[in-house]
């Protein structure tokens, strides 16, 4: 064997192994690409994904599919590989991972952000949704949690809503700090709750406890919903991005007849309580998504819609929402005329 050989012999194992490391060579990006959608109108095990208790439901054809985004875990890192892969393909994106995350942000803390994040998203939906009917949703004071050995104990229990105070009837719970904060230790006053359907009156007397006058129990504002509403989502799916289409579904099926029409319709967006559509992240990676799965209308909150002409939305007809009052519209709209003229995305 020539002393070439022998050099080649080990030179090509030692490039093979020198290249295997820098492709599997961890750097510090992060990779985005197009994540499931979920049609909010199906069933998952049986079950509609909107459940309505206490009102008539109409579960129709169709589809409202929320959409996701797949992202480097927090903590997590990308292969060079990987990171090249994402940045040559046209649906996905690459970021550095401190554009990202916190230094001090973990998996775990992401994903008890995002979970949060969900069920704000789920409650704002309801609300934004049912208000849209015009239905009352209030936030009302309730009780959240009744101290041992205290004047409410026994009386008192956690889940009731305060409606009133001796004649004074509830609005804020700053009215319910004042008006035992004013009352006089070991005197009775009245507190009327409601405690599921039923409405009761507890006659507490105060004490004072730290210079305080308490009755022993602690609250919290919630909205107080006139029947019960829950979406059926996979908990590994996080953030606020789903709420409009959360709204969309439940407007849907707690309505006679079909919004879509029986057509394939998708979208993005957070909601408020009032129905306002906020932008949200990873839009270019959602329209490939949606492309993909078979929607023909993406509606796209308005400060997304620049970015969102970026992605290759195919034959998808890219919709600009501001409001939920406008993506009813649009549905609807679009649902029965394919050609409606609708607030599209367009170039400026």
């Amino acid at each position: 064997m020539t002393r070439r050989t022998v050099a080649i012999a080990i030179s090509v194992p030692l490039l093979v192994a020198l290249w295997a490391c820098a492709i599997l060579r961890p750097v510090p990006y992060v990779t985005f690409q197009p994540g499931v959608t979920v049609d909010m109108l199906s069933r998952v095990d049986g079950h509609e994904r909107i459940q309505i208790t206490g009102h008539k439901a109409y579960y129709d054809t169709g589809e409202l599919r929320m959409t996701t985004v797949s992202v480097t875990r927090a903590g997590s890192s990308v292969s060079i590989f990987a990171a090249l892969q994402a940045w040559f393909d046209e649906d996905d994106a690459v970021q550095p991972y401190s554009a990202v995350y916190e230094e001090s942000e973990t998996e775990e803390s992401n994903e008890k952000e995002s979970s949060l994040q969900m069920v704000t998203s789920q409650d704002a939906s309801e609300v934004a949704a049912l208000r849209s009917l015009g239905y009352d949703v209030p936030l009302r004071p309730r009780v959240i949690e009744v101290e041992k050995d205290m004047p409410a104990t026994g009386k008192l229990r956690k889940g009731d809503w305060i409606l009133a105070i001796n004649d004074t009837r509830i609005t804020d719970a700053q009215q319910v700090v004042d008006l035992i904060g004013a009352s006089e230790p070991g005197r009775d006053i009245s507190v009327r709750v409601r405690r599921g359907e039923k409405r009761k009156t507890f006659q507490i007397a105060p004490r004072m406890v730290d210079k305080q006058v308490r009755l022993g129990f602690s609250q919290g504002v919630q909205y107080d919903f006139p029947f019960d509403i829950d979406i059926l989502i996979d908990p590994e799916i996080g953030g606020p991005s789903a709420g409009m289409m959360f709204a969309l579904a439940i407007v849907d099926t707690l309505t006679p007849g079909s919004m879509t029409n029986g057509q394939h319709i998708a979208g993005t967006g957070t909601i408020d309580d009032k129905g306002n559509v906020g932008p949200i992240g990873g839009i270019q990676q959602k329209i490939p998504a949606v492309r993909d799965a078979g929607a023909k209308l993406f509606l796209v909150p308005a400060d997304n819609c620049a970015e969102a002409l970026g992605a290759d939305n195919g034959d998808v007809r890219l919709v600009r929402v501001t409001t939920l009052k406008d993506a009813i519209a649009s549905v609807e709209a679009w649902s029965e005329d394919p050609g409606a003229d609708l607030p599209s995305c367009e170039k400026e």
